[in-house]
């Protein structure tokens, strides 16, 4: 934990150097805190020739912590000392082994001094924390650029906040933000919804539709979840992002862009092109700016914040403060679905009114039976009827049900009716009425 009167970060400057392979004497000396990547791929920081390294095989993070070292899922593993590692801090001194390759890990004399944001905010996006401050020290930059970005982190972060921040913060604000999660559309749909199609261009396409990159005209098209765009799919893609033209299903008339691109994604791409399951030259032109979201784990300092904007926003009222035995007891919770899970806890909290009831709402426990919908001790108001009474509990236990349903299966509606065997029309209404929607 950084104090808050922190203004920058400090860093002991390090050097990579080959000491073994057909690589031998490159050397990589660190010029700033941010990520270092090592692999064959032309792109990565450290670029081997090796051809028993992966493409991207293992990247080097520096944080207040220590340098750590993270595999990236490559072919033949990364070895710290002679040891196969996932992951692993480094010490001066420390060997490296991949492939056919070995580097060794020093550090040298002098300072990397990074600076910290003032802010505790950009755009929606909220944190005190050092993982925070960092990243709104560069997001004002980012969006001033037309450069394509591709944001990286854990399925809840905020990564669809962030981009609507930097959106909202660029010379095309007043343009469109038009959103297309990849992970949503059906494989046979994804091409017109991106591109759009003219009349005729398939069995359904009664009239023309304009797809989300023309949508987008002067402003920026937000790709969600472009680790799910089928394979088929990437080389299109590419074309368009270097070609800046998108031709209509069913037609081959070129029509020009004008829209930026961001990108985003809770797996790790590098990863997916060493499996094959991306291709390398749209990773490629993705990554011109690529940022790592952190995981409220990453950010715990920031959880007594975002409580509180979170009850203010459910209670309606500015200023409105959360109960502090609420906030502790979120604050000693770990939080797998990150920030979204929290926003949802508070909701369900402020639903249940009952502050006795705080505890086992936001338990995080899954397991059906489990949950405080079904085993709580309720407070008893004499003056209401059996019936009324029962309403009340039903329709929190409702509500809570179907943000959960929703939550689950990405406010897919249709997958979400089909896992709970209900029908789809019903729960939508039942959304409609408790006024719940999905937040990516």
């Amino acid at each position: 934990m950084l104090p808050g009167n922190v203004r920058e970060l400090r860093f002991r400057r390090f050097v990579l150097r080959v000491i073994d392979g057909i690589d031998r004497g490159r050397e990589y000396a660190s010029a700033s805190g941010g990520e270092v990547s090592v692999g064959s791929a032309e792109n990565n920081t450290l670029a081997l020739t090796d051809p028993t390294v992966s493409r991207y095989h293992f990247v080097i993070q520096v944080s207040p912590d220590g340098v750590v070292l993270r595999d990236l899922d490559s072919t033949n593993g990364t070895t710290v000392g002679g040891y196969r590692v996932g992951s692993a801090y480094l010490k001066a001194g420390a060997t490296i082994g991949l492939g056919m390759t070995t580097l060794r890990y020093d550090e040298v004399a002098g300072e990397i001094r990074e600076p910290l944001s003032d802010a505790e905010a950009f755009g929606r996006a909220i944190g005190r924390s050092y993982a925070m401050r960092r990243l709104f020290s560069i997001l004002p930059r980012i969006a001033g650029s037309e450069s394509t970005v591709l944001l990286e982190g854990d399925t809840g972060t905020g990564k669809g906040v962030i981009a609507e921040a930097i959106h909202g913060a660029s010379g095309r604000a007043q343009g469109p933000f038009v959103v297309v999660d990849c992970g949503s559309i059906p494989p046979s749909l994804i091409e017109s919804e991106l591109f759009g199609h003219v009349r005729g261009a398939f069995t359904g396409a009664q009239t023309s539709r304009t797809g989300a990159f023309e949508s987008a005209a002067g402003g920026t098209v937000f790709l969600d979840e472009i680790g799910e765009l089928p394979l088929e799919m990437q080389p299109k893609l590419l074309r368009v992002l270097e070609e800046r033209t998108i031709k209509r299903v069913g037609s081959v008339d070129p029509v020009r862009i004008d829209a930026r691109v961001i990108a985003a994604t809770n797996r790790n791409l590098r990863q997916a092109v060493n499996r094959g399951t991306f291709r390398p030259d749209l990773y490629f032109r993705l990554n011109i700016v690529r940022l790592e979201i952190p995981a409220l784990r990453e950010r715990r300092d920031d959880i007594p914040l975002l409580v509180a904007r979170f009850y203010e926003q459910f209670v309606g009222q500015p200023g409105a403060i959360p109960p502090p035995e609420l906030v502790d007891h979120l604050v000693r919770l770990d939080w797998p679905g990150n920030v979204r899970e929290l926003r949802n806890a508070v909701e369900r909290s402020l639903l249940m009114e009952d502050p006795d009831l705080w505890r086992e709402i936001t338990s995080g426990t899954d397991e059906p039976g489990t949950s405080s919908t079904t085993e709580t001790t309720h407070t008893f108001d004499e003056s209401q009827s059996f019936r009324a009474a029962k309403e009340r509990v039903t329709s929190h236990w409702e509500r809570w049900f179907v943000t959960e349903l929703l939550r689950r299966h990405g406010g897919n509606t249709s997958k979400a009716a089909r896992a709970a065997r209900m029908d789809r029309t019903h729960l939508r209404e039942l959304a409609i009425r408790y006024q719940i929607t999905s937040h990516k």
